[in-house]
């Protein structure tokens, strides 16, 4: 079948429990749609790994002992450490290491039946909102390839947009699944701090990391967090003990009544008009299908930024300490004593911007500065907490757009950093605060000069952020499922795919 690639997760899983195609002929589809990397999407493939999963999964498709998800391909965001595929973060830092052991995401998937196509392309050690922090290349935006797909989790969404795999794997610190799904026009999901287990994902912010799905709809999303999720606690002091849960089996409840807030704050200056266009014109189909709008406010949303850029770096500088040359990863070949090994290592194998968070993260935890910066910010993010519950008291769902604009250009941004940072507002309040929260495509921008300051050219991507409240994954993806039974701006996609 030559349309393979083009077919949802669901759709493969069906077509592979009926056994009207194996596991080996999808993967060779997708390995195939891989040659060449295209988008550089892909940073490790290994076909004769892909391809020995494929038929392990063959065999229990014959013998009865499939996963729900049996055969049906994954690729994983290379902050997953994997057994049968490099894990490098992104960074020259850790250049071909290889994991004994699968991250507990990787291994519930695998659990599951899914095969692995290989290990995707993400900023440095996930530090970036437009995967131009890669060690390895910036990733390319299938709809545009001049333009970013966003990050950090940007091999992720180019994978999935450009057809190159049914689904991957992400992550979340800051924005990380959602911005990218929505710069590429898929669906992405964050789940509950703690629901995924962050066992074998690479540090950058521990309090705020959370792994999640990224697919084409949220009935994919809800297949694989459905896998993903379970508690960990025996390996991962931050999961929760909470038993599995079916995300799809609220997917088709009417969403009559659904009270939607709309929080004035991300709707103010700075919205691109044409991001704006899309968000509402998707909150006007939410009316249709009986859902409720109210007004809210989240009256912190402007403090997230600078709560978030002290509380990640802090800990990143923290949790990146360990790369120093002594037991794994890159070790600098000329150095005169210990102290010179370290300087060295860490000025060869880190890049600039996981630099400057290491530097500022330090600084912010330096003594005289801790209590002025870090613990204030601290203070901060629970009132950011505070707010969405007393958002909540109002409304059961919160939207709004996802990022100020749609993607922006290749360079656009390599002289100001802050620029970057700034196009995490809308998604950094609800890693703050731990919420659930996803991406939906919600159309698509005109990328004019004047809305959106990117330049005129092709229809670009616009996603529709929606926020939940603590474990309220299955109401958000409900209410994405609903949106996208009335829509079809998640069928869409780019030239040539």
């Amino acid at each position: 079948m030559s349309d393979l690639h083009n077919l949802s997760v669901k759709a493969l899983a069906n077509l592979l429990q009926t056994k009207e195609v194996s596991a080996v002929e999808v993967a060779t589809r997708f390995l195939a749609r891989m040659g060449g990397n295209p988008h550089n999407a892909f940073l490790d493939i290994d076909s004769e790994a892909t391809l020995a999963q494929a038929r392990a999964s063959d065999a229990k498709l014959a013998d009865g002992t499939a996963g729900p998800l049996e055969g049906v391909p994954v690729a994983h965001k290379d902050v997953f450490v994997t057994r049968d595929f490099a894990t490098t973060a992104g960074s020259k830092m850790l250049s071909g290491y290889r994991s004994p052991f699968d991250a507990t995401v990787v291994q519930r998937l695998r659990t599951a039946g899914m095969v692995s196509l290989g290990k995707l392309n993400c900023d440095e050690f996930a530090m970036g909102s437009a995967n131009e922090n890669s060690a390895y290349g910036p990733v390319q935006n299938p709809w545009d390839t001049a333009r970013v797909p966003g990050g950090s989790s940007g091999g992720s969404a180019a994978a999935v947009a450009a057809g190159l795999a049914p689904a991957a794997t992400g992550t979340d610190t800051g924005g990380s699944i959602r911005q990218p799904a929505s710069f590429c026009g898929i669906t992405g999901i964050k789940p509950t701090y703690g629901r995924a287990s962050r066992y074998g994902m690479i540090a950058y912010a521990s309090s705020l990391d959370q792994a999640g799905p990224m697919a084409r709809s949220a009935e994919d999303c809800a297949l694989l967090l459905s896998a993903m999720c379970g508690g960990d606690i025996d390996r991962d002091s931050t999961s929760l003990d909470m038993p599995t849960e079916d995300f799809t089996a609220s997917l088709n409840n009417s969403i009559e009544g659904l009270r939607i807030g709309v929080p004035q704050e991300f709707f103010g200056e700075g919205l691109a008009a044409d991001v704006r266009a899309a968000v509402d014109s998707a909150l006007r189909e939410y009316e249709k299908l009986g859902a409720k709008l109210v007004p809210i406010s989240l009256p912190r949303t402007e403090l997230s930024i600078p709560v978030y850029y002290i509380i990640a770096p802090a800990e990143a500088s923290s949790n990146l300490s360990r790369f120093d040359g002594v037991k794994f990863g890159h070790r600098a070949k000329d150095y005169t004593d210990l102290v010179d090994m370290y300087k060295k290592t860490r000025a060869e194998g880190f890049g600039n911007e996981v630099k400057r968070r290491i530097m500022t993260g330090a600084y912010v935890l330096s003594h005289g500065y801790y209590d002025a910066y870090y613990l204030q910010a601290q203070k901060i993010r629970r009132m950011i907490a505070d707010d969405f519950q007393n958002a909540f008291k109002q409304c059961d769902v919160i939207a709004g757009p996802v990022a100020p604009s749609v993607a922006w250009k290749f360079g656009d941004n390599a002289n100001d950093p802050v620029a970057d940072y700034l196009a995490d507002i809308f998604t950094l309040p609800a890693s703050l605060a731990g919420l659930p929260a996803m991406s939906v495509p919600a159309g698509f921008g005109t990328g004019d000069m004047q809305n959106s300051g990117t330049g005129i050219g092709k229809p670009l991507p616009v996603g529709l952020q929606l926020i939940g409240n603590y474990f309220k994954e299955a109401q958000l993806l409900n209410a994405a499922h609903r949106l996208q039974q009335a829509t079809d701006f998640h069928l869409q996609k780019p030239a040539g795919v």
